[in-house]
């Protein structure tokens, strides 16, 4: 399980929605049902602050074996004195409805982890060592619900990452430039670990780069809690990269309508404003490229055990709403979201252009570090 290159969580939908048409009608309901805990949220104790130091509390570290995190298809490695440290929250693994939060020992839970970093956090294994943390991730059911027990299973969560990430600035030490990313679940926690760990703190001198991508981020209410600006320019180091992928005709409605209905960092309602939008070909905000820009996506085998890349298929574009548009619907697998919602493959669609991004981004730190210590 662990070796197979398969995005899975789609695919699980898919088999308990059991079909298009029960979709159409129930989707929405039947995902509840079949994915929502049935049982009360249980307190658990938070981590020991010294729970990280321990390496099996990791899926991805320098110092590991089998590290995911360092996977690359053919014609790629991982460089072999990294210069930056990544810290890489990854999305939801964790799809049983028994408890509200993964156990940390899940072994199916963390096999469906590495095979999430091998194509996601692999992108930064050339700019960076690849840290990423087990936690006891929210079960997929809680994002389908707004009971109450949904944040607590989050909160939990974030306290995982919470403590992973002061372990992770124990390690690094207190000079070496950071690259901070997440998908889904893992990005909406790294909006938390951005404000309340790196926004107006020295720290945020150290951030080569955010990728908070797969969570919506309003320009209008939420961007400025994070303490970075949104990416303006391909070598644009201390900035924030977010996108959300769909092919066209696009059907964000699942996403956007609940979007409309929350409110924003600052307390505004996020109602119809833009969502930031990175274009990861060109690496600028709003921006539109061809296919052609594109250095190359993550294409699974026929027997789902690796990967390969395929340049120069796949074009996107921000659209004044701020979701990112790869045109006609690529055949990346079964495992695309209703609506044609590539979230799956928000970071494969662009493997090689964020794998640039981030060594552009470091160059660029690198060269203006020796003027921030004058």
């Amino acid at each position: 399980m662990a070796r197979r290159f398969l995005y899975v969580i789609a695919l699980l939908i898919v088999l308990v929605i059991g079909g298009a048409l029960a979709y159409r009608l129930y989707g929405p309901q039947l995902m509840r049902m079949a994915l929502v805990p049935s049982e009360a949220f249980r307190p658990q104790p938070g981590v020991a602050a010294a729970a990280y130091d321990d390496p099996r509390m990791w899926i991805a570290r320098p110092d590991i074996a089998n590290n995911p995190a360092r996977w690359t298809p053919p014609g790629y490695q991982p460089a072999a004195k990294p210069v930056a440290a990544v810290f890489f929250i990854h999305p939801t693994s964790y799809i049983g409805r028994d408890h509200w939060n993964a156990a940390l020992d899940d072994a199916e839970t963390n096999a469906r982890a590495a095979i999430f970093l091998r194509g996601q956090a692999s992108a930064f294994n050339d700019a960076g060592d690849v840290w990423s943390p087990r936690y006891r991730q929210a079960t997929f059911g809680a994002f389908l619900t707004s009971v109450a027990d949904a944040n607590r299973a989050l909160d939990l969560a974030y306290g995982d990452v919470s403590a992973a990430f002061d372990a992770f600035l124990r390690e690094i030490g207190p000079t070496r430039p950071i690259i901070l990313a997440g998908h889904s679940q893992g990005a909406l926690h790294l909006t938390r670990l951005l404000r309340e760990k790196v926004a107006g703190t020295p720290l945020a001198r150290r951030i080569v780069a955010a990728y908070v991508v797969g969570w919506p981020v309003s320009a209008a209410t939420d961007l400025a809690a994070l303490g970075l600006p949104a990416c303006t320019a391909p070598d644009q180091p201390g900035c924030l990269l977010s996108w959300e992928s769909f092919a066209e005709p696009a059907d964000p409605s699942l996403i956007v309508d609940t979007y409309n209905q929350t409110r924003g960092f600052d307390g505004r309602p996020r109602k119809d404003t833009a969502m930031v939008c990175t274009n990861p070909l060109t690496g600028s905000a709003g921006a539109a490229a061809p296919a052609t820009a594109n250095l190359g996506t993550l294409y699974p085998s026929a027997d789902l055990a690796t990967a390969m890349i395929r340049p120069g298929t796949v074009p996107a574009r921000c659209d004044p709403r701020g979701l990112l548009l790869i045109g006609a619907a690529p055949d990346l697998g079964n495992y695309v979201l209703p609506g044609n919602n590539y979230h799956v493959y928000d970071y494969s669609l662009f493997w090689a252009n964020v794998r640039a991004d981030a060594g552009r981004r470091l160059a660029a730190f690198t060269a203006a570090a020796p003027r921030k210590r004058r």
